[in-house]
């Protein structure tokens, strides 16, 4: 919890909170000891005059507890906000950073709930910190040394009562702080089905596994009810007995301060002193409690919170960069790849090299590691062995923001954000205008759906493009990259929502167009049709390159790549 404080909460503030807080305490610690005043020296007197002089000095220590309250309260709560947005800002920040193993290693849904559910826990745990952890053992003392002064006597009880809420607090924290750790490992799994079953709805109704995936999240969600039920019956404990205690505490203090009245060893102002002080230590043994019951849960999530922002990245910029090339080209040299954990590599001495004005088309079965070949252009992953280059520098070598620039990715899952078409295509461009937007959906075959609306580039996109078909949401995704002026275009897989006449449509655009055809393209396909215009075709198995050249030279040689083709066209069919 310190270690995510440094750095995140701002000093003053919490030297403010701190002073507010003890203006507050003493002030609270003075008004028994005014009422002790009116009793003994007013009232008993008959002093009138005091009984006002002293009432009005009352008032004022009031107001002033107030005034100090609400400043405590306005900082603590600013500065805990503020550890909160920064702390988020942070993770956030982190996150973006990842590669791909680190996502994977931590998990979309647990990072979720780190960033939200954690941070509140952590928020509202230096809250009470700087409310109540400082208040209360303020408080214990003055109010135990004022009690004392008021007679010594009494103070014996403490004696008993204090030892007694020991031992009830430590067997409350025994059972309820393991309870609020797995709050948080609870959470993650709830989000995890919850998340799941949202995204995959229509696969649930196509499968019709309503039932099973109810279930499923019945049993998640009876599992963490369960566990809070446990701890909030624990916690229910708390108050009934506490109130016991104090309520106990009173009455001995009471009936032990009676007789000493009555033997006039202790004054009736300083007993009524005194039975104010004993519920202030006690009030403070109560808050002391509460805040080490919810600090272990908050300590729980600062640590998982700790892990995403401590995790190594282990894609990062050089620490002196190279600059990158300024003509198009892109070349594998001997590459080898594994994915982290894997006792087999995903890809094997990949070895093509494509110059500017240059198509290279990737081909293969399913798992053949087309995907984890193009992975590696924008490091994605970093190569086990050989490299990777660039416009003719080794992608290792260069800053990852101005490789991601030379960049241009359409990812197999056609990703669109909320908001407008023309904020989705200046997503790589913020500067494009509609001019250079409208020629880019013209070249993505998706003009005309656009322009169909009255709103046009003002059209409204929905999260994940829900209101745009799978052929549309592909073809937006595609136009989105050719607003950006890159070096390199990938289309991973990203014609395969298109028909056959839209696809070749799309291929001939882009060789037609005078500013992609100066650029090296990288396309993806299942499809011979899609691929067999390239300039070099590479035929991956199970991870390895059995094949490269055009569609003539594989067609006439190539035992895979005649499979593939055999397996889509009939026969007669194959010009």
């Amino acid at each position: 919890m310190i270690k995510l404080a440094k750095g995140r909460m701002s000093a003053g503030a919490v030297v403010g909170a701190v002073i507010f807080m003890i203006v507050q305490v003493i002030s609270s610690l003075y008004l028994p000891n005014l009422t002790a005043d009116i009793v003994n020296n007013g009232v008993a007197t008959g002093d009138v005059d005091y009984i006002w002089r002293t009432g009005m000095l009352m008032v004022a220590c009031s107001i002033v507890s107030v005034l100090a309250s609400v400043g405590n309260v306005f900082l603590a709560s600013r500065t805990s906000q503020k550890l909160g947005q920064n702390v988020r800002h942070d993770v956030y920040q982190k996150v973006l950073n990842y590669s791909h193993d680190e996502l994977d290693t931590i998990g979309t849904s647990s990072l979720i709930t780190r960033t939200t559910n954690d941070v509140t826990q952590l928020q509202n745990a230096w809250m009470m910190i700087l409310r109540m952890m400082i208040m209360a053992p303020i408080m214990l003392i003055g109010a135990s040394v004022l009690a004392y002064q008021k007679n010594h006597t009494l103070t014996t009880i403490f004696m008993i009562v204090i030892p007694l809420m020991l031992v009830f607090v430590g067997i409350l924290l025994a059972f309820a702080v393991p309870l609020f750790r797995k709050m948080q490992e609870k959470t993650d799994k709830i989000n995890l089905v919850f998340r799941e079953g949202l995204t995959g709805v229509r696969v649930i109704r196509a499968f019709r596994q309503d039932k099973f995936e109810q279930d499923r999240f019945a049993g998640a969600n009876a599992d963490y009810t369960n566990n809070a039920i446990k701890v909030n019956t624990i916690m229910a404990l708390a108050l009934p007995v506490m109130t016991l205690i104090v309520s106990g505490t009173n009455v001995g203090i009471t009936w032990w301060g009676g007789h000493l009245i009555a033997q006039q060893a202790l004054e009736t102002g300083n007993m009524i002193a005194f039975v104010t002080y004993a519920m202030q230590i006690l009030m403070s043994f109560m808050m002391l409690a509460m805040i080490l019951m919810f600090i272990p849960r908050a300590q729980a999530s600062s640590v998982r919170i700790n892990e995403v922002l401590d995790q190594t990245t282990t894609i990062v910029s050089p620490s002196a960069p190279k600059p990158l090339g300024t003509t198009p080209s892109l070349q594998f040299e001997q590459v080898d790849f594994r994915y982290h954990g894997a006792e087999d590599p995903a890809l094997a001495n990949i070895d093509v090299a494509m110059k500017a004005g240059q198509t290279l088309a990737v081909i293969g079965g399913t798992g053949s590691g087309k995907t984890t070949m193009i992975n590696l252009i924008p490091r994605f992953y970093d190569a086990e062995k050989g490299r990777i280059l660039v416009n003719g520098t080794p992608v290792t070598d260069v800053d990852l923001a101005q490789l991601h620039q030379a960049v241009a990715f359409v990812p197999q899952k056609a990703v669109l954000f909320s908001g407008t078409v023309r904020e989705n295509m200046q997503y790589g461009n913020p500067q494009a205008t509609d001019d250079e937007i409208w020629h880019a959906l013209e070249i993505a075959q998706s003009r005309d759906f656009i322009e169909e609306n009255p709103e046009g580039l003002d059209y409204h996109v929905e999260q994940g493009g829900g209101n745009f078909s799978g052929g549309q949401r592909q073809r937006l995704a595609i136009a989105r990259a050719l607003v950006k002026d890159a070096s390199i275009y990938v289309f991973d897989d990203s014609f395969s929502a298109l028909d056959f006449k839209t696809d070749a449509a799309l291929r001939q655009a882009l060789k037609d167009d005078p500013k992609i055809s100066q650029k090296v393209v990288v396309i993806v396909g299942q499809r011979v049709s899609t691929v067999a215009d390239a300039d070099t075709i590479v035929v991956l198995e199970d991870g390895k390159m059995v094949g490269r050249g055009t569609h003539a030279e594989l067609k006439a040689t190539n035992t895979t790549y005649q499979e593939i083709v055999a397996s889509q066209i009939r026969k007669g069919d194959e010009d």
